[in-house]
């Protein structure tokens, strides 16, 4: 398995879940097809940074802090970024990831914040 491999699953899983949230909220508020975009972006990376998060605290995690069994997608076999980059460059990938998820939201200024917060607590997971 690649990292294009464990991409793909988490994009299709974890960051579609998240991105179609954000996007349909776009939609529905009747933002301008760039900020639309934009949004999309941002849903896309932060669903993505969360699910490379989680694959990080699996690994680094306690099972009180996980709710379940710290170590478990190891011990299942499961594809995950440690597992393919290990855990510097998965950190430093969540790390970047959140970066362009703000940065895809920067041009909301202060409507933005509530986005940002959910980028910067997703983040804060890693600590």
């Amino acid at each position: 398995i690649t990292q294009e491999n464990v991409e793909f699953i988490h994009r299709n899983k974890t960051a579609a879940f998240i991105r179609a949230s954000v996007r349909t909220g776009a939609k529905l508020a009747d933002a301008p097809a760039a900020s639309v975009d934009a949004l999309t972006t941002y849903g896309e990376k932060i669903g993505l940074a969360f699910q490379v998060i989680d694959d990080i605290l699996d690994e680094e995690g306690t099972t009180e802090q996980l709710g379940k069994d710290a170590g478990s997608d190891r011990e299942r076999g499961k594809a995950t970024f440690p597992a393919i980059c290990g855990l510097a460059e998965s950190k430093t990938y969540a790390n970047k990831l959140i970066h362009q998820a703000s940065e895809s939201i920067a041009f909301l200024g202060q409507q933005g914040s509530t986005l940002e917060g959910i980028a910067q607590f997703i983040q804060t997971r890693l600590s």
